[in-house]
């Protein structure tokens, strides 16, 4: 008796670990845009999910290119059926998904365009061709000076988030 609940207590336990820690596959319209790596997208259930898209760091609104990232992803994906490969949640309780709309993968488009940067503290996330192409793509669009590289002083938005945070205290 004592095997059978343990038994039960063990499949329980392993089904919710499964559930909130495997990856999953969205799809859906892109109903708002909240800023170059942020969205909002709608399923066929009427059910919004906020989604961080992966392996990019967009300017925050305030900082230079911050709106021009948020309009070139904008028009990339709003209004558009999209899908979204999640293979996690963040703390602020986002899907951190890769975004593909008619084939483009969304997330690598923003950094070819300049309008973001490759997020490599959590690069080792990504799947290895992910990881390398958007290096890739963040290193040609810094040598050529587009968007955001043709700043003279770029400043990414990690720092300018942690130099708010500190002006804030």
């Amino acid at each position: 008796m004592k095997r059978a609940k343990w038994a039960a207590a063990a499949a329980l336990f392993t089904l919710g670990s499964l559930q909130t820690s495997s990856a999953y596959e969205l799809t859906g319209r892109i109903i708002s845009i909240a800023d170059g790596d942020t969205v909002t997208l709608l399923d066929a259930n009427l059910q919004q999910h906020k989604i961080r898209l992966s392996g990019i760091d967009a300017p925050e609104r305030r900082q230079p290119f911050g709106n021009r990232s948020r309009l070139h992803l904008g028009a990339l994906v709003f209004g558009k059926r999209v899908t979204a490969d999640c293979p996690k949640t963040d703390r602020y309780k986002r899907a951190v998904c890769r975004i593909e709309v008619d084939g483009i993968d969304a997330n690598l488009a923003q950094l070819e365009a300049g309008m973001a940067w490759h997020y490599k503290a959590y690069a080792r996330e990504q799947r290895a061709p992910d990881r390398r192409r958007y290096a890739q793509a963040e290193e040609r669009a810094r040598d050529a000076r587009q968007g955001l590289w043709a700043d003279r002083a770029p400043m990414a938005p990690w720092d300018f988030r942690k130099a708010r945070k500190t002006s804030a205290r």
